[in-house]
């Protein structure tokens, strides 16, 4: 029987989803609820109905909001004898290095909760001293008493020789059922221990909230439906692996938008693509050159977390944010927001405090009665009362400060584009604008005009492309391994051969784990990447290459591209070895639009609406995003208007809208 496809991301203010029926396409928007997201999630399920089997395909927040608001579980820490306090000490780096006031986030596992067992692996793998079950028995002893809800297991050099890991973490697991314990050379077998012990304590730490919560979803799903889960590296994986490794979901929503936008941008011929979400509460970015980019050195609240992360910058601004004078007598906006409750002003929920929303209410760039498809009608005369409060408070004029308010927040988007294409050595001439989220459109022409970029790229249901992408997901899983070899360019090509050798140990699991979620024949729906992490011996960060038989010269040039020279003489290393193993199912279909009879003003225009651009009124046409046809084009100002979004079209740009229905606006 045909299953029906559903995509669910869960926002800070609303949570989408995008339903495929047959032939159908379907979207829906209900206010999130961040006491319990589920509620939000089964809500927007039952509205969507069907007897028929369901594929659900999820983005979630629970592990980010866990590690964000330090709600996690109960968690203890073992290590080696005098290294309890590492995940303490961390690395000598100072975050905010003028700030007199800084202090370092406090650790997630208390130091009560730190224990050590006087054992040792040594830097070759070799065992120095051994465990002694005894010492092991008395630590279960006191981790009962203690009444620990998740353990973390990391010892020196277990990505070597996992032999005392593995003891240690199998005994915990039969000895405490009720307790999740997360093993370091399961989760991240990498060197670094520091990065490697963060790691696995983010994912013992959220685990018991994320099990509770998925539980809780397949509880109140069909029998015949099924779960995955969106993880942060672009991929998905079942709800099953995501309860052991919850890890890999910290960035899983946005994760969801920037496939979204690359599937989407590829379909209509842009291969290089800088993506721009912005959402109710914050606004992410990242850069597509080819396919996305992805990091091992995330931060969230402080914390290292090194698997693999499609690199998202986040900045806290969004439709939500809330404007306020500080003590200096200057505005600013974010990153505190207004969320779903109460919410803006304009929403008549109780919100007091202008925010982005309300200014763009204000200036006439939202259309009252289309906001949700006409669902939900925004206030107005509330609105307009504050701005009025407002600029008496700040001796000027309403609308030069609602312009000063959209000034701020773009300026502070634009610095989130900079750094992830000036600071790491791409222009963003050369790329174009992919706009989505339910803000996004409502900024995304002022930012481009900024950062001379020459086009927009807006899709169709650009409130709910998160969940589209998702949808579009392939089924992921990576592994990694420390292998530490010199990189000579005599013998690279040895080296080659080598580590091909090296990667059939990972190939071997990754075929295990994709067979058992239903990925088979290699080549034809399963397909491996192999990269290497490779650096000049010496530094401390290393440069991502894919594997080939020049991986010297590959790595100077990405060096060179990301910094500018290379040091000419300088020994280089493989650092670690990366396969990416991916499983491609049946994606849904996209459909075209049929092509324009030229009547775009009598079919698509439905009004006329007063609005602010450069402190002047214009007088803009409204268009009804759903009458558009392939081919249509116009070049005066305009507001779009959608289900899940709003499109702002300032004067001196021009729109074409290709056979997908996608918006391309020439800046």
């Amino acid at each position: 029987m045909e299953e029906i496809l559903i995509g669910v991301d869960t926002g800070g203010t609303f949570t989408d989803f995008v339903y495929k029926k047959g032939d159908r396409w379907g979207v829906y928007k209900t206010l999130s609820t961040p006491h319990n997201p589920a509620e939000a999630i089964l809500k927007g399920l039952e509205v969507i109905g069907d007897e028929k089997p369901r594929r659900i395909v999820h983005g979630t927040t629970v592990a980010t909001n866990t590690l964000l608001e330090r709600k996690g579980a109960k968690t203890a820490f073992i290590t080696n004898k005098g290294f309890k306090d590492i995940i303490e000490i961390g690395r000598q780096n100072r975050e905010r290095l003028y700030d007199l006031h800084y202090r370092r986030p406090e650790p997630l596992v208390p130091r009560h909760l730190r224990f050590e067992l006087d054992c040792r692996v040594s830097s070759k793998g070799e065992i120095v001293k051994d465990l002694d079950p005894k010492e092991v028995e008395r630590l279960i002893e006191t981790l009962e008493r203690e009444k620990v809800e998740a353990v973390a297991v990391c010892f020196l050099f277990s990505f070597l020789n996992p032999e005392h890991e593995r003891f240690v973490g199998n005994l915990l697991r039969e000895r405490l059922k009720k307790v999740h314990v997360s093993v370091s050379s399961e989760i991240l077998p990498e060197f670094r221990e520091y990065e490697r012990a963060s790691t696995t304590v983010v994912n013992a730490y959220v685990a018991p909230k994320m099990a509770k919560y998925i539980t809780t979803l397949k509880e109140n799903l069909k029998p015949r439906d099924r779960l995955v889960i969106m993880q942060s590296n672009g991929g998905v994986i079942s709800a099953d692996t995501v309860v052991k490794e919850p890890v890999r979901t910290v960035l899983s929503g946005p994760a969801g938008g920037v496939v979204g936008a690359w599937k989407i941008g590829r379909l209509a011929g842009f291969e290089r693509l800088i993506t721009f979400d912005m959402g109710g509460t914050s606004t992410d970015v990242s850069l597509i050159d080819g396919k996305p980019t992805l990091t091992t050195e995330t931060k969230i609240s402080g914390i290292p977390i090194k698997v693999p992360i499609i690199d998202i910058h986040t900045v806290g601004a969004g439709g939500g944010s809330i404007v306020w004078v500080d003590r200096g007598g200057a505005l600013k906006v974010g990153p505190q927001s207004a969320g779903a409750d109460p919410g803006p002003i304009c929403y008549g929920r109780g919100g007091k405090r202008i925010t982005v929303t309300d200014t763009n209410l204000f200036l006439g760039r939202l259309v009252p009665d289309h906001f949700l498809g006409g669902r939900m009608k925004l206030l107005t005369e509330p609105v307009k009362e504050a701005f009025e409060n407002l600029s008496r408070e700040l001796k000027t004029d309403p609308y030069t400060l609602a312009e000063g308010i959209l000034e701020i927040a773009n300026t502070k988007m634009e610095g989130a584009i900079r750094v992830i294409s000036v600071q790491r050595g791409y222009n963003p001439e050369e790329f174009a604008l992919f706009s989505f989220g339910g803000a996004g459109g409502m900024h995304a022409v002022f930012l481009a005009k900024k950062l001379g970029i020459p086009k927009v790229f807006v899709p169709r249901n650009p409130g709910l492309l998160s969940a589209v992408g998702m949808l579009l997901a392939d089924h992921i899983r990576d592994y990694s391994l420390t292998v530490m070899l010199p990189l000579e360019r005599e013998t690279q090509k040895e080296l080659y051969l080598h580590l091909r050798e090296l990667f059939k140990t990972l190939e071997n699991r990754a075929l295990e784990d994709m067979a058992k979620e239903g990925y088979t024949r290699l080549g034809q729906d399963l397909f491996f990447e192999h990269t290497l992490d490779v650096r000049y011996r010496g530094q401390s960060y290393e440069v991502n290459i894919p594997l080939s038989e020049t991986p010297a010269e590959d790595f100077e040039e990405k060096y060179r591209h990301l910094y500018g020279y290379v040091l000419e003489n300088r020994p280089m290393e493989v650092v670690n070895i990366r396969l990416k193993a991916v499983g491609v199912g049946e994606k849904p279909p996209f459909e075209e639009l049929p092509k324009t009879d030229g009547k775009l003003l009598q079919r698509a225009v439905i009004g006329e609406q007063k609005t602010y651009f450069g402190g002047r009124q214009y007088t803009v046409k409204v268009i009804d995003r759903d009458r558009l046809l392939a081919g249509d084009r116009w070049d005066f100002p305009s507001i779009v208007v959608e289900y899940s979004s709003t499109t702002v079209i300032p004067p001196g740009c021009s729109v074409e809208v290709d056979r997908y229905g996608n918006l391309i606006i020439e800046v």
